[in-house]
């Protein structure tokens, strides 16, 4: 079953998460994840409990796979830069 890793990202350093990007974008793919949004214009319908400010969205063939891909000692190691530009909230969501 597929899963989704949600990401809501405040860019503290847009320069610096650029580095971040281009380091993030091969490592998703290695693990069979495919980006379907990132960071696209927003239109916020309802933020009752939460307002996002830029949005990236990746498919992973499952939640194992997901994993695997975020607790990597290489993706670990790519983190380090996105904490030190940005912002985040992180959400791994099971599909359908």
């Amino acid at each position: 079953m597929a899963a989704y890793l949600v990401v809501d990202t405040l860019l503290d350093n847009p320069e610096l998460y650029e580095q971040y990007k281009l380091k993030a974008k091969p490592l998703v793919e290695q693990y069979g994840g495919e980006y379907l949004a990132r960071g696209g214009a927003l239109t916020l319908k309802e933020t009752a409990l939460w307002s996002p400010t830029r949005l990236v969205l990746v498919k992973f063939p499952d939640v194992a796979t997901a994993n695997r891909f975020y607790d990597s000692p290489e993706y670990q190691e790519v983190l380090k830069i996105s904490q030190q530009s940005a912002r985040r909230t992180v959400v791994l969501i099971e599909g359908i």
